[in-house]
């Protein structure tokens, strides 16, 4: 797979984001590319969740663009970014499943909002679904009876419900141990060998962005913006910024 030789899948130019008048990220600009898995890295409070917001379409920007396949989210038509966004998966950092569905309704849910499919169709996808993350036989169980890990990988099956062209994860190992950490980062590999998406990952852990990003941004938090892009690896090692070594030399 060589996704830099690839037109980017998402452009981001010239973004400034924030709160009202408060700014939280000024002048960012970035590519991702068909493939990648691309980490959204920093420090708490540099902005990495707000910067998601805005990639999913949950936040207009102050200023900038944000191009999917070089259309211009924010300048589309209504209708035109709800085709967009239905190509987006995104598992947030609580799951957010919905307490009052079991698993497999969890699953169905947007496959009955958003296609055409029979009852027997979508239910047999969403079996599938649960399948790829190891959650045959769980049909029937509801997200308090789940671990936290299962809760994550029941919520990844429902971000991949539509097939989405890309893969949005909020801090995906939070609140997990270390190897069921490890276990998630192995299946996160596993389905982006599967099935080709391209995964953005907003994380501060450090073993998650060693072991599977293939490509990096740095958020400031004091600076208010992007200061580093690379190979996790190469920026640890060659980076003449303080700030990045920093961070990807901390102890986890």
């Amino acid at each position: 797979m060589e996704p830099l030789h690839q037109p980017a899948i998402v452009s981001a130019r010239n973004l400034t984001l924030g709160y009202g008048s408060a700014e939280v990220l000024r002048n960012v600009s970035f590519d991702i590319y068909p493939g990648e898995i691309f980490v959204v890295m920093g420090g708490s409070g540099c902005g990495k969740s707000t910067l998601l917001k805005h990639l999913i379409g949950l936040m207009k920007p102050l200023s900038g663009s944000i191009y999917y396949s070089g259309r211009d989210f924010f300048t589309a038509q209504p209708e035109e970014r709800q085709s967009l966004q239905r190509k987006f998966g995104v598992l947030y950092q609580g799951g957010a499943l919905w307490s009052s569905l079991n698993l497999l309704e969890n699953v169905s849910l947007p496959m009955e909002e958003f296609t055409n499919l029979s009852a027997r169709e979508i239910k047999s996808l969403a079996r599938y679904k649960l399948a790829l993350v190891g959650l045959s036989g769980f049909d029937d169980f509801y997200p308090s009876e789940l671990s936290g890990g299962m809760r994550k990988r029941a919520a990844l099956a429902r971000a991949m419900a539509l097939d989405p062209d890309i893969l949005f994860f909020d801090e995906p190992s939070a609140g997990l141990d270390p190897v069921t950490s490890r276990r998630l980062d192995d299946l996160i590999l596993e389905l982006r060998e599967g099935l080709g998406s391209t995964i953005v990952l907003v994380t501060h852990e450090l073993e998650s962005i060693f072991a599977i990003g293939t490509r990096a941004i740095f958020l400031d938090g004091t600076s208010k913006s992007l200061i580093a892009t690379g190979a996790p690896r190469e920026l640890l090692a060659n980076s003449a910024d303080l700030r990045v070594t920093q961070f990807l030399r901390r102890k986890a």
